[in-house]
């Protein structure tokens, strides 16, 4: 006979990271300098379209996390 225990478990940020924000365009070999906050990417994917008309950019956001066991 089996017996199953489920406990529940949530994800949630480590709190001792950093978020790390970074974008690539789609077109060239451009990337923005990685940065901890967004607005500083944000402005130099839309200062590169302003130079070369590449719209289009793969952007990463990287933290990391933990898993939680609920009491």
């Amino acid at each position: 006979m089996s017996v199953y225990a489920f406990v529940e478990h949530t994800i949630k940020e480590h709190p001792d990271t950093d978020v790390t924000y970074e974008a690539e365009c789609l077109w060239c070999d451009w990337a923005a300098t990685p940065a901890d906050d967004s607005e500083p990417v944000d402005m130099a994917c839309m200062q590169h379209t302003g130079r070369t008309g590449h719209a289009g950019f793969r952007r990463l956001r990287t933290s990391f996390a933990m898993v939680i066991r609920r009491k």
